[in-house]
C-alpha cells in the first residue's frame, strides 16, 4: 500500500472527512499514526493527543471542505477551505505522508480566502 497512490488518496479523503466534516474524534485513532505522527504545521505538536482533543472540540460553526486531492506514491496533497484555526475562511494545501495505512506526517500551507481575485478565478473549488 505504501506506493499505491489511489489507496493512499482514498485513505486521506476518508480520514479528513470523518475527522473534520463528520467531526468524529475517533477517526484520529483509525487513520493517524498516534505518538509517531510528525507534525510540521506551526500551531500543532507532534503526536495525535492534541489533534484528537481539537477534533472533539469542533463546534457546529466550523466548516471544512475538500477540493482537489493529488497523490503520488506515499504523498497525498489536499486543497481545502476551512475555518479550523481562525474565524475567517482559509484556503489550504495539506500534504500528508502515508505509511502502512496511517497518516504519519503532515505539512500545511494556508492563506485567507480572497473573494475577488484579479483574475476573476476563485481560490477554491469544492470537489
Amino acid at each position: 500500500m505504501a506506493n499505491d497512490a489511489s489507496a493512499n488518496r482514498e485513505l486521506v479523503r476518508r480520514a479528513l472527512t470523518e475527522a473534520f466534516i463528520d467531526k468524529d474524534a475517533s477517526a484520529i485513532d483509525r487513520y493517524w499514526a498516534g505518538p509517531a505522527y510528525i507534525q510540521h504545521q506551526a500551531q500543532l505538536p507532534n503526536g495525535t493527543d492534541m489533534l484528537k482533543g481539537f477534533v472533539a472540540s469542533i463546534g457546529p460553526a466550523v466548516k471544512y471542505e475538500i477540493g482537489k486531492i493529488v497523490a503520488e506514491g506515499d504523498i497525498v496533497m489536499v486543497h481545502s477551505r476551512h475555518n479550523l484555526l481562525t474565524a475567517e475562511l482559509m484556503v489550504a494545501v495539506n500534504i500528508f505522508r502515508v505509511q502502512d495505512g496511517r497518516l504519519v506526517e503532515h505539512w500545511e500551507v494556508m492563506q485567507p480566502e480572497v473573494a475577488e481575485t484579479v483574475s476573476g478565478n476563485p481560490m477554491f473549488t469544492p470537489a
